[in-house]
Order: C-alpha cells, then sequence, then structure tokens
C-alpha cells in the first residue's frame, strides 16, 4: 500500500477514503468480489478511477486497505474477571472471526496488497493494543501479566498459523491451552538463535 493510504487522512481525504471504501464493501455484496474493477468502485464513491489510482495504486492495494480497516476491533474487549478469562474469551472470538471465510479473506487482502508489510504491522498493532488492555486491566486488579510480546509468540502466533494453513477445529479445546502457556509460564521466549 502506498503511504498515502496509510495514513488516517482528515476533511476531504478522509471523505474519499470513506466513499471509496462504502463502494468496495456495497458492491462486494451486491455483485461478489470478482466483480470489483477500480472504475466500477470509483464511479460507486463519486470519484474518478485516477484518484483511485493515485491514492491506492491499484485494485489490490485497495482492498488491502479495506480489509485492514476491516480488521481493525470495533469494541475494547470484554471484561470476564481474570486475565485468564479475559484471554480465553478474547482468544474464542479473536479465532472464530478469523478463521470465517471473511476474516481468512480480509487477512489474505491485508498481505497481499502490501508488499513493504505495513499492513501486517497494522494488523499486528490491533491485536498487541487489545492485549495491552487486558493486561492493563489485570495489573489494576493485582495480577502478573506477562509482556505483550510473550502473548502475541505463545497465544497470537499460533492462532495466526492455525486460521491460514489449517484452521480447522478453533474452538476453546485448542486456544485454552494456548492461553494457560501465556499464563501459568510469563516469562519471555527463549531468543532466537543468531544466525
Amino acid at each position: 500500500m502506498n503511504a498515502r493510504a496509510t495514513t488516517r487522512p482528515g476533511g476531504r481525504s478522509a471523505r474519499v477514503q470513506q466513499s471509496v471504501h462504502q463502494a468496495v464493501r456495497d458492491l462486494e455484496a451486491e455483485l461478489g468480489r470478482d466483480a470489483l474493477t477500480v472504475p466500477l468502485i470509483a464511479a460507486r464513491a463519486g470519484v474518478t478511477p485516477s484518484t483511485v489510482y493515485r491514492r491506492w495504486g491499484d485494485l489490490r492495494e485497495l482492498l488491502s486497505d479495506v480489509a485492514v480497516e476491516r480488521l481493525r476491533p470495533d469494541t475494547p474487549p470484554a471484561d470476564h474477571g481474570s486475565l485468564r478469562a479475559d484471554l480465553r474469551a478474547w482468544a474464542v472470538q479473536f479465532a472464530e472471526e478469523m478463521s470465517s471465510t471473511a476474516g481468512r479473506t480480509y487477512i489474505r487482502d491485508a498481505l497481499l496488497g502490501d508488499p513493504e508489510q505495513g499492513n501486517a504491522a497494522r494488523c499486528s498493532d490491533y491485536a498487541a493494543e487489545q492485549l495491552k488492555v487486558l493486561g492493563v486491566r489485570a495489573a489494576g486488579r493485582g495480577e502478573a501479566v506477562p509482556d505483550v510480546e510473550r502473548l502475541l509468540d505463545v497465544l497470537v502466533a499460533p492462532l495466526m498459523y492455525r486460521i491460514l494453513f489449517r484452521p480447522s477445529d478453533l474452538s476453546a479445546a485448542y486456544t485454552d491451552p494456548l492461553v494457560a502457556a501465556a499464563v501459568d509460564h510469563p516469562e519471555p521466549s527463549a531468543p532466537l538463535p543468531k544466525s
């Protein structure tokens, strides 16, 4: 994705982004993904195709930008009274949402249209922010809290691998042992050997 599309624009630029993103969502729902073209999206959004090309580069980069916005959590994670309960609920919800057909499509779109991996970092930041909220909440209750990087390595990384490559049985039976490994052994992962 080009640098202009990764910023959160204001004014006219924000309105263009919003209308183009909405056009993508509407047209995908109405016509299906295979029917999407930049001219069709631009017409629906009320902008010229050159505006879309200038801002996003091509259809893949536009779909990537839309996917990243769709992957952004809408609300903070729910409070279930303890870090373990919060992480269990968060992990199950994350697995359900991301392993759905739509979720996997958004993940792939976010990565495919992003040769510089800025969208991957944004998506990772979304998960990290959610985990930080849970950690701050747990620390406020006096609980020991694993480092966010530990949670990403022990909980999120295996989930993402399963979601993308082996998307079967991502129920609590799979996520609970990951949560237990992160909470019961909060020490950081061993550093990778130097090559």
